[in-house]
C-alpha cells in the first residue's frame, strides 16, 4: 500500500464525509456528530484550509485530518490564537496501520511552516504522547470550565510557543452540534443501526 498525504479538494467532501461517519460510529455515542461537524467546519472562518488532508492510496481516500482556529483567553481577557486539531478519522478496515500517525506527523510539520504557535487536543494521551502532546495543565491552560485532565492537551509547534500564554482553551462554536441539524443531515446517509456500548452506558 503506497500512501500519499495531499490536501483536501472539493470534490472530496462527501467521500472524507462518509469516511468520518465511519470512523466514528457508536464509537463515543450511538451513530456519531463527527460526520457533520467536519461538514460544517469548511463553512466557518475558524476553518484552517491550507491544514485540511486526506491520505489516500490511489485514488482512494483512507484518512483525513481538519484544524481549526482556537484561542486561549488569559484572566486579563488578552485572547491568543491556537489550533484545535480534529476530527481525524481513519476508515475502520484501514485502522492500525500508521495512517493516522502519518496524518498527525504530516499535519504537524505543516502546522509549524504555516508560523501557528501550538494545537490543543481532546484525545486519547496513550495515542497523542507520541507525537509530544502533553497534558495541558503543564502551560496552565485549562477547558473552558476550568477543568485540566489526561485527554486535554497541548502541543508548542516552536520553541516557547506558549511562552506567557495561559487561560482558558476555547473551540469555535462550530463545535456545538445541535441534535435536529444532526437528524436532518443523517438523512444524506445510508442508514447504520446505533448501538449503545457498555463504555456509552457509564
Amino acid at each position: 500500500m503506497n500512501i500519499s498525504i495531499r490536501l483536501e479538494e472539493q470534490n472530496d467532501y462527501r467521500d472524507v464525509e462518509f469516511l468520518t461517519r465511519e470512523a466514528f460510529w457508536n464509537v463515543y455515542q450511538p451513530g456519531c456528530v463527527e460526520h457533520l461537524l467536519v461538514h460544517k467546519l469548511r463553512n466557518v472562518p475558524a476553518f484552517v484550509k491550507g491544514l485540511s488532508f486526506v491520505a489516500c492510496n490511489g485514488a482512494k481516500i483512507l484518512g483525513n485530518i481538519v484544524y481549526s482556529k482556537a484561542k486561549i483567553i488569559n484572566g486579563k481577557n488578552k485572547e491568543f490564537e491556537v489550533l484545535c486539531m480534529g476530527p481525524i478519522g481513519v476508515l475502520p478496515s484501514y485502522q492500525g496501520q500508521g495512517i493516522g500517525s502519518l496524518l498527525m506527523n504530516y499535519s504537524v510539520e505543516k502546522a509549524k511552516q504555516l508560523g501557528h504557535r501550538a494545537i490543543i487536543i481532546f484525545g486519547n494521551p496513550n495515542y497523542y504522547h507520541r507525537f509530544g502532546f502533553v497534558n495541558a495543565k503543564e502551560y496552565g491552560i485549562q477547558t473552558p470550565t476550568g477543568e485540566n485532565f489526561e485527554e486535554f492537551m497541548a502541543l508548542e509547534l516552536y520553541d516557547r510557543g506558549l511562552n506567557g500564554i495561559s487561560g482558558r482553551f476555547y473551540a469555535d462554536q462550530v463545535f456545538k452540534i445541535e441534535q435536529d441539524e444532526l437528524e436532518i443531515f443523517e438523512k444524506e446517509f445510508p442508514p447504520k443501526e446505533k448501538l449503545v456500548t457498555e463504555t456509552q452506558l457509564k
